[in-house]
């Protein structure tokens, strides 16, 4: 993405963090495996290709959209054995070490990935 519009960044702004307020009320008052499932809605992913229509005319908007699914389908599989790595080395190191070995290893996966995928 070259360019970005205005509007388009307020938009994902207002989805995303949305997403993750309600999420975070969810879990609050059902408990944190419900609130869990509303944490893993896709609101950036969403947002980011409702407000594409405000930086992509007709022909870039389609090759664009198809883009960013294919990239938010890759980012939802490492975010799943985010999650998976989360809930076992939480358990097994603590919540501090297992939080920041699975975030980091999501950075290094996805990093890794994104490296192999735009070097090709």
């Amino acid at each position: 993405m070259a360019h970005l519009s205005l509007i388009g960044i307020l938009l994902r702004f207002v989805l995303g963090g949305g997403a993750v307020v309600a999420a975070s009320l969810i879990a609050k008052r059902t408990g944190g495996a419900i609130g869990g499932i509303f944490a893993a809605f896709p609101a950036v992913f969403l947002a980011a290709l409702l407000t594409m229509r405000f930086d992509y005319g007709a022909r870039e908007l389609v090759a664009h959209s198809i883009d960013l699914s294919q990239g938010a389908l890759i980012g939802m599989a490492i975010n799943v054995a985010c999650a998976a790595a989360a809930g076992y080395l939480c358990t097994s190191k603590g919540w501090k070490k297992g939080l920041a070995l699975s975030v980091g290893g999501w950075l290094f996966v996805s990093f890794t990935i994104s490296y192999v995928l735009f070097s090709l």
